[in-house]
């Protein structure tokens, strides 16, 4: 029973990870747009989140370990790797950041965002009304 409700709600959980990882790249692009040379990230939702699902790391390899004293990898792993979105404008500086985009992208993932929440909790309160017998 707990195992049939952990892989029900492990998609929306990985899902939305997935999205508040993306809400900070996405808020760093922003931040960055007056950068000079810096380069606007992302990264692909749908392939990360298949690649979550499926247990794979996406472009992380796992730390091979001989020795109790080795370092234990960090808080970004599981994460995706992040890629350079295209140029859609070229700038003096460098600097790849088109804030239109960027704007539109932040929108929509935190549109989004919001979407998964509300799916998450209308099947949580579902699965309470069915334990209290409602």
């Amino acid at each position: 029973m707990v195992s049939a409700l952990d892989n029900a709600l492990s998609v929306q959980a990985q899902a939305l990870n997935l999205r508040a990882h993306r809400q900070q790249v996405l808020a760093g692009n922003i931040a960055n747009a007056d950068t000079p040379n810096y380069k606007a990230r992302d990264f692909d939702f749908s392939s990360a989140l298949k690649n979550a699902i499926s247990g794979r790391a996406s472009g992380d390899l796992a730390l091979a370990t001989t020795s109790v004293r080795h370092i234990q990898s960090g808080s970004d792993a599981g994460m995706p790797a992040l890629l350079y979105r295209k140029e859609t404008q070229s700038s003096v500086d460098g600097n790849t950041v088109n804030m239109d985009i960027e704007r539109a992208q932040f929108a929509e993932n935190a549109m989004q965002y919001e979407a998964a929440v509300t799916f998450l909790s209308s099947k949580l309160r579902t699965l309470m009304s069915a334990v209290q017998g409602q």
